[in-house]
């Protein structure tokens, strides 16, 4: 969960969301390194006299400046294609789970199991116990197993909704009459929280995310005392 003030991005709680941040630290870098060299030049031409404003031929300049941004693109563009297709081969699911959007709240459809569905409501400000996080806790948390492999089946019920959950680096638009598909893989035990990121109403904003891991016993257990 996000923290006052902060400047970087979540903890990654999945694998995808580790190769997101360790993407996003290298290209930080290459941009580092551009800016540097500009800064660099630009400094050298302003406070020295070492060029020359004639009209000359510089075939090995031009070479060179056309060459280098070519290089810069590919060491960026040859990571980032990795990563997004590391981001569609994924393992096959163990437990898949619809969720459908609707104004102003998310329901969860257990379709491994039967008769397994509940609505998820956000939890008033007055009504939060010592230390829940205001605007995102829920009265019924989505819970999965820890390190397993989870689809989940996007849609809505009305409008366009979005079910974003940054710390795992997923997010997917959920559509009326289409369903969109996100997988990913929780690596430990925690409380994860995100919120609606399509503007969908008054209430747009009332309508949280919370997802909960854990191990796989205490899935089990927790998914009888919801079929009892």
């Amino acid at each position: 969960m996000s923290e006052p003030s902060q400047i970087s991005l979540n903890n990654a709680l999945s694998p995808m969301m580790e190769e997101f941040l360790y993407f996003n630290d290298y290209a930080m870098t290459m941009l580092l390194m551009i800016w540097f060299s500009v800064m660099t030049t630009l400094f050298t031409i302003s406070t020295t006299k070492l060029y020359d404003i004639a009209p000359n031929d510089a075939n090995h300049l031009e070479f060179m400046w056309t060459l280098l941004p070519i290089l810069v693109l590919m060491f960026i563009a040859l990571p980032s294609m990795r990563t997004l297709y590391l981001l569609e081969d994924q393992n096959p699911p163990h437990l898949t789970i619809k969720t459908l959007g609707h104004q102003w709240y998310w329901s969860y459809e257990y379709s491994d199991y039967e008769n397994m569905s509940f609505d998820s409501y956000m939890i008033k400000e007055q009504d939060l116990m010592s230390g829940a996080p205001r605007l995102l806790e829920v009265d019924n948390r989505m819970a999965v197993p820890m390190k397993a492999t989870v689809r989940l089946l996007v849609t809505a019920e009305d409008v366009l909704h979005s079910w974003t959950l940054p710390t795992l680096g997923v997010k997917t638009d959920a559509v009326p009459g289409r369903l969109n598909q996100l997988i990913f893989t929780t690596m430990r035990p925690g409380v994860f929280y995100g919120q609606c990121s399509e503007i969908c109403g008054t209430n747009h904003s009332f309508m949280p995310i919370a997802a909960e891991s854990m191990p796989m016993k205490q899935f089990e257990n927790w998914v009888t005392t919801l079929m009892n």
